[in-house]
């Protein structure tokens, strides 16, 4: 059984997750590739930056910036 089990009182961090995501691919759609490519893919940030064609000092601060917009969208619900 592959079912995805979720701590009690997680699923909705999940979901506020997957929204918060959703809305920042809507605002900008690379910090939201950044964020899927380094963070869920494992990729490393010369990867990332390979990936995206970009430098990686730009994967490092749109990294920093998409934590931070994260961040502050989770602490608001």
């Amino acid at each position: 059984d592959e079912t995805l089990m979720v701590a009690p009182g997680r699923s909705m961090d999940l979901v506020a997750l997957d929204d918060a995501l959703n809305a920042l691919a809507e605002l900008d759609p690379r910090k939201s590739q950044i964020v899927e490519l380094h963070f869920f893919g494992g990729l490393s940030v010369e990867e990332t930056a390979e990936f995206l064609k970009v430098a990686p000092i730009t994967v490092i601060r749109e990294w920093n910036k998409a934590k931070a917009w994260l961040y502050r969208e989770l602490s608001k619900k």
